[in-house]
């Protein structure tokens, strides 16, 4: 790996560090890195970290070493706003938006900015154990040793010791039953003292609706925590596509036309059909230069 890609890194890695209190803290918050290498790769003592450390460090701090342009959609906005709102007021709530609307970049673009955030991208294989600790983790805190009670109970007492901390769940519908029940334990204890959002897509608004009807257990107390409503967000538009279409390098109306009409509003598939557009250009170009 090169030098200046390591730098690029490393400056990642500095400010990730710059969001927990200390560097051990923010060491701990990362999978397989000793503290001794966050602190060799901050000190520039790099010889002895393998190119797989590398990039094992830049996966988790957020480091992309790629030419895209992001764009602040109007989702982008709402959610940036919304999750402002959440942690200054210590709110409790729910937001779902389609596949592809850009969510989880928010939410790290955000978490990045940010102190006293705590993001947890959810899956479905998750367990409660696995759950507690991988927040104790994106807290920088030691798991190791601890039952389930005892990681609950570490995890409320750092937060209530935080100024303004804000506990986010992306894609908060994959969790299971037993570890969504969690969500309730969190709301009990933290209420007024820390913000919680549940980011989804609009399964989870539907999963708990239908919960409520067949009255399962714990489903009318989510419900009623989260104020009865999940804040839905409006999705990708026509103008957003145009926005990032011109940001990475198509500017031809009709190129723009071709993303929009094959976008199905999914992001995703824009940075894919804007990568189509700029590639076949390119081969054009190639053609007409040897020719």
């Amino acid at each position: 790996m090169e030098d200046i890609k390591k730098q690029q890194i490393v400056n990642t890695l500095r400010s990730y560090c710059e969001r927990y209190e200390s560097q051990a803290k923010a060491s701990n918050s990362l999978k397989n890195v000793s503290a001794s290498t966050v602190s060799q790769m901050l000190n520039g003592k790099w010889e002895l970290i393998k190119d797989d450390m590398w990039r094992n460090v830049a996966a988790q701090i957020g480091y992309k070493d790629e030419k895209w342009n992001a764009v602040a959609t109007r989702d982008f906005t709402t959610l940036t706003r919304i999750l402002s709102d959440v942690q200054d007021n210590a709110l409790v709530m729910a937001v779902t938006g389609d596949a592809g609307s850009g969510k989880t970049f928010a939410l790290r673009q955000y978490t990045n900015a940010h102190k006293q955030v705590y993001l947890l991208c959810c899956n479905e294989y998750w367990t409660r154990t696995t759950f507690l600790g991988e927040m104790l983790m994106a807290m920088g805190r030691d798991a190791s040793g601890l039952g389930v009670n005892e990681m609950m109970a570490e995890a409320v007492r750092y937060l209530k010791m935080q100024e303004r901390p804000l506990l986010i769940l992306d894609e908060a519908d994959k969790l299971s039953d037993k570890v969504l029940y969690f969500f309730i334990s969190l709301y009990n204890a933290l209420e007024g003292e820390c913000g919680l959002l549940m980011v989804a897509t609009g399964h989870l608004e539907l999963r708990i609706r239908r919960g409520v009807k067949a009255s399962k257990k714990g489903y009318a107390e989510i419900w009623s925590r989260l104020g009865r409503k999940c804040v839905a967000l409006k999705g990708v538009s026509a103008a957003d596509i145009t926005a990032v279409c011109e940001a990475n390098g198509v500017s031809d109306p009709r190129d723009i036309d071709i993303v929009i009409s094959d976008s199905e509003s999914d992001l995703r598939r824009v940075r894919r059909k804007i990568h189509a557009i700029l590639k076949g250009k390119l081969a054009v170009g190639s053609c007409s230069v040897g020719s």
